[in-house]
C-alpha cells in the first residue's frame, strides 16, 4: 500500500490498546524497581545493603521465568488472548497493591515478595505479548508492529527508570505515598486499556495443560527447535538480551570511571542506547519494505559489533575529571564519538532483533506460537543470568575494565552471529539479495498486499524479464516463496548459493533433462501440499525482445495435479535493466542505464486454479503489465 505509515497502527483499536498495555507494563515494572532503590536511599541503608539488593532483586524478578514460563505458554495457547491479558493486568493491580503496602510500611520483605510476584505476572504476559501480534496484524504489518512494540518497550523502560528514580528525590518524605499511588494507578490504567483490546481467538483451545514445569519446559524448548530458522531466530533474540544486559549493567560504572560523571550521565548514556534501539526498531519497516526481511539481521549484528569496537577505542581508560553533568561531558574531547557509538549500538540492535521476532511469528504455527515464545522467555532468562555472571567474572576475577569488556562483547557478537548465519544461510542470503536489490532499484508494489494470500498454498505466475526477477519478487512478497527457475539461471556462480539457500526449484525442458523436469514437478506439488507459495515463470525463458512470450503448458500440469489459487504478477520497467537480454553479455558488465531505476511489481486478483489455463493466465499478465516493459 503506497504511503503506508506504521504509526497508523496507533490509531486503530486492534493495535493501540495492546500497545498501551505492554508499554504501561514495562513502564510500571521499572518505576517500581527504581522506587525500591529510592526507598533504600530514603531509609539511609548502607552501601553494602544496597549492593546486596542490587544483586538479589534481578534474581528474584527473573526466577519466575524459569519456574512458570512453560505454564504461561500453555495458558496463552488455551485461553482467548484478550481475556488472558485482562487477567494478567488484574493480577498487576493486586500485586502493586501489595507493593504499596510495602512502601507505606517501609518493609523490604514485602517489597521483595511483590517483586517476585511482578516477575510472575510478567512471565504470564510474555507469551501472549508477541503471540497476539500475528492475530491482530496482517503479515505485511508484522515488522512495523514489532518495531513499534520494541520502540515502546525501550522508551518505557527508560522512562520508568527515570520516573521511579526521581520519586523519592522530588517527593521527599511523601515518597512512600507517591510511589504507592503511582504503581497502583499505572496498573489500573493498564487494566482499563486491556479491556479495550478486541477479542483474539485462542491458538489451541483444546490443549491439555501439563502442570509439570520441568517436563513442559523441555517440551516447549524442543518445540522451538523444530524449524531451523525459528530455532536460530530464538537464539538470536536471546543473544540480544545477553548483549543488552552486559551493556546496560556496565553503563553505571562506565559513566563514572570512563566518562567522569555520575547517575545523571549514566541515565544519559542509557537514554542514548534506548533511543537508538527505538529508532532502529522503527526503521525496520522502512528498510524491509513491509516484508519480514531477515536480511536486516546480519546488518544489525555486524553494525552492533562495529560500534562496540569503536566504543572501546573511543575511551580505553579512566578519565582524570569527575562529577561531570551531561553538559560538562559533551564539552569534553571525544564525547561526540561516544554519543554516536551508543546511538549506533542501539540502532543496529533494533535492526537485529525486530526481524527475528517477526520471523518467529511468521514461521510458527498459531497453535504453537505462545509455547514457542514461552521457550524464548526461558532461554532469554538463562542468557540474562549468563550475562550477569560474565560481567562479574570478567571484572572481579579477570580484572577487565569496562571498555575491555565491551571489546570482548564486540568479538563475541561477531562469532555468535557468524555461527548463526553459518547454520542458517538464509539470513546471509537474504542480506545479500536485500543489498543487491536496493542498491540497483527503487521498488514500487501494487496489489501485493491485497492479492497475495496471507497463508495457504498458492501458485504465482509472472513474466520473466531478467536474471534478477526472483530476487525482486522475493523482496516484495511478504511470505517465503519457492521459485521455479531454469536450471542454467539456477547455476549462475554466486547466485546459485542464494537460489539454493532460498530452496528454489531448478527445472529443465524434457529435451534437456527429462528426469530433472519430473523432479521439479514433484517438488512443486510437495511444496503446494505443504501450504507454501510457489512462483513460476511460464514463458520458460527470459524474454529476448521485451515482450511476453507464450505461456507454456507446465502451469496447466501443475494445476491439474494440485488445483490451488493462482496469483498473476507482472514485472514492469525491468527490460532496461542491465540484467535483461536487451544488452549483449559485454554490455551487461557495465552499470545500469538508470542508477536505482524505478521498477514495479503489480498483482492481480487471484484466479481459481480449477477454472483457468495457460492462455488465460498469459492474457491476465499481459493486461497487468500493459506497455511498461
Amino acid at each position: 500500500m503506497a504511503g503506508h505509515n506504521q504509526f497508523a497502527l496507533l490509531g486503530q483499536r486492534r493495535f493501540l490498546p495492546f500497545f498501551i498495555v505492554q508499554a504501561l507494563g514495562a513502564f510500571n515494572d521499572n518505576v517500581y524497581r527504581q522506587a525500591i532503590i529510592g526507598l533504600l536511599f530514603f531509609l539511609g541503608v548502607s552501601t553494602k545493603e544496597r549492593s546486596i539488593y542490587a544483586m538479589l532483586a534481578p534474581a528474584i524478578f527473573i526466577l519466575p521465568y524459569f519456574l512458570f514460563s512453560a505454564l504461561a505458554g500453555q495458558f496463552a495457547e488455551k485461553l482467548e488472548k484478550q481475556r488472558l491479558i485482562v487477567i494478567t493486568t488484574t493480577m498487576e493491580i493486586v500485586i502493586m497493591s501489595l507493593a504499596a503496602l510495602g512502601f507505606l510500611t517501609q518493609s523490604m520483605p514485602v517489597l521483595l515478595v511483590a517483586l517476585f510476584c511482578t516477575g510472575m505476572q510478567s512471565t504470564l504476559f510474555g507469551p501472549v505479548k508477541y503471540s497476539v501480534l500475528p492475530s491482530i496484524l496482517k503479515p505485511e504489518e508484522l515488522t512495523g508492529g514489532n518495531g513499534l512494540v520494541e520502540m515502546g518497550t525501550s522508551i518505557s523502560i527508560l522512562g520508568g527508570m527515570i520516573v521511579g528514580g526521581m520519586i523519592f528525590t522530588l517527593a521527599g518524605s511523601h515518597g512512600p505515598v507517591v510511589a504507592s499511588v503511582a504503581v497502583i494507578a499505572l496498573a489500573v490504567a493498564g487494566n482499563i486499556a486491556a479491556r479495550l483490546i478486541p477479542k483474539v481467538d485462542a491458538g489451541a483451545p483444546d490443549l491439555k495443560i501439563d502442570w509439570n514445569p520441568l517436563s513442559e519446559s523441555l517440551a516447549v524448548l524442543r518445540m522451538a527447535r523444530k524449524q531451523k530458522a525459528v530455532r536460530n531466530a530464538v537464539l538470536g533474540v536471546s543473544w540480544f538480551w545477553f548483549v543488552g544486559t552486559v551493556l546496560t549493567s556496565q553503563l553505571p560504572t562506565y559513566a563514572e570511571i570512563n566518562l567522569g560523571g555520575g547517575s545523571t550521565l549514566y541515565i544519559f548514556a542509557l537514554a542514548l542506547f534506548s533511543v537508538g534501539t527505538g529508532t532502529g526498531s522503527l526503521l525496520c519497516e522502512k528498510l524491509s519494505a513491509r516484508t519480514v526481511e531477515i536480511g536486516l539481521v546480519p546488518l544489525g549484528a555486524f553494525g552492533m559489533s562495529a560500534f562496540l569496537f569503536d566504543l572501546y577505542f573511543a575511551r580505553t581508560g579512566a578519565v582524570a575529571v569527575s562529577g561531570l553533568d551531561v553538559a560538562g561531558f559533551l564539552r569534553q574531547p571525544g564525547s561526540a564519538r561516544i554519543v554516536v557509538d551508543l546511538l549506533g549500538i542501539g540502532l543496529f540492535t533494533g535492526l537485529f532483533v525486530v526481524p527475528l521476532f517477526a520471523l518467529i511469528q511468521s514461521r510458527t504455527p498459531k497453535s504453537e506460537m505462545s509455547r514457542v515464545f514461552a521457550a524464548l522467555n526461558i532461554q532469554n532468562s538463562g542468557f540474562i543470568v549468563l550475562a550477569a555472571m560474565a560481567g562479574l567474572l570478567t571484572q572481579s576475577v579477570l580484572g577487565w575494565s569496562v571498555p575491555q569488556l565491551f571489546l570482548a562483547l564486540a568479538i563475541a557478537n561477531v562469532l555468535v552471529a557468524s555461527y548463526i548465519f553459518s547454520i542458517v544461510p538464509e539470513f546471509l542470503m537474504r542480506f545479500l539479495s536485500w543489498v543487491m536489490v536496493r542498491a540497483l532499484y527503487r521498488l514500487r508494489r501494487t496489489g501485493i498486499e491485497e492479492h497475495v494470500p496471507d497463508e495457504g498454498a498458492a501458485l504465482i505466475v509472472c513474466n520473466h524479464v531478467s536474471y534478477m526477477d526472483a530476487l525482486i519478487l522475493a523482496a516484495v512478497i511478504p511470505r517465503p516463496v519457492r521459485f521455479v527457475m531454469y536450471y542454467r539461471i539456477f547455476n549462475i556462480p554466486v547466485m546459485r548459493w542464494i537460489f539454493r539457500t532460498a530452496k528454489a526449484i531448478p527445472i529443465a525442458s524434457p529435451k534437456e533433462d527429462a528426469e530433472l523436469m519430473q523432479r521439479a514437478f514433484d517438488a512443486i506439488d510437495a511444496a503446494l501440499a505443504e501450504g507454501e507459495l510457489v512462483c513460476i515463470f511460464p514463458e520458460g525463458a527470459l524474454t529476448r525482445d521485451g515482450d511476453i512470450a507464450r505461456f507454456r503448458s507446465g502451469v496447466e500440469k501443475i494445476l491439474a495435479r494440485r488445483p490451488v489459487p493462482v496469483v498473476p504478477l507482472a514485472l514492469k520497467g525491468m527490460w532496461s535493466s542491465m540484467w535483461s537480454r536487451r544488452d549483449t553479455r559485454l554490455g551487461r558488465m557495465r552499470v545500469p542505464r538508470r542508477f536505482r531505476a524505478h521498477i514495479e511489481v503489480a498483482a492481480a486478483p487471484t484466479v481459481d486454479g480449477t477454472a483457468t489455463d495457460a492462455a488465460a493466465l498469459e492474457a491476465r499478465v499481459r493486461a497487468l503489465r500493459g506497455d511498461d516493459a
